[in-house]
């Protein structure tokens, strides 16, 4: 049924939905008889306690309506911690970190390496650093399956995977060359 459906997954949507009420309910909504302490738990895997804990009410705080308060990577850190607190047997993770910047989103990975653990994680990702140290990755083309296997087994064969693999790693030498410079003109280097 839907309901049992429900019952064993967590999603991580990329356009989170939270509700206008404080940061410690929508976590909380992923388990609602939740302690603060687990709450705070979850916030601190998905990233997000140092910042909520910067926040003159803390876990109190309101996010507004949808999480306007809340940028889009905070608002995808409060749903990561939700889904983390829920701990369900199925993880959909539908880029779930595609609001993040690099160095957050290898933090966020790491924690969600962990939680990913012993259950079924279905990872939709356009940035493929998300996918490496998956089991299996299906890549798609045009709704239809183009190559399949590990990510060295995808590189191996220098496809469609690899190809996506190089533009990306290309695309995120150029930026941090830019991040760099930009630091460097900054300090008047």
């Amino acid at each position: 049924t839907q309901e049992s459906l429900r019952a064993v997954l967590g999603m991580v949507p990329q356009d989170t939905v939270l509700f206008n009420d404080t940061i410690a309910y929508n976590i909380r909504y992923g388990r609602v008889g939740a302690s603060e302490e687990e709450v705070r738990k979850a916030a601190e895997l998905a990233q997000i306690g140092p910042f909520i804990q910067k926040l003159p009410e803390g876990y109190r705080s309101m996010v507004g309506e949808r999480g306007l308060k809340l940028s889009g990577g905070e608002k995808q850190r409060v749903a990561i911690a939700r889904t983390i607190l829920k701990a369900p047997p199925i993880l959909m993770l539908d880029e779930a970190t595609s609001a993040l910047d690099t160095q957050t989103e290898q933090e966020i990975q790491a924690a969600l390496d962990l939680v990913s653990k012993g259950r079924t994680t279905i990872v939709i990702a356009h940035r493929l650093s998300t996918v490496i140290s998956a089991d299996e990755i299906i890549v798609l083309k045009d709704g239809q399956i183009a190559e399949r296997g590990t990510h060295a087994a995808l590189l191996r064969k220098d496809g469609l995977y690899a190809s996506m693999w190089d533009r990306q790693r290309e695309a995120t030498e150029a930026e941090e060359r830019l991040r760099v410079a930009r630091e460097s003109d900054e300090l008047g280097v």
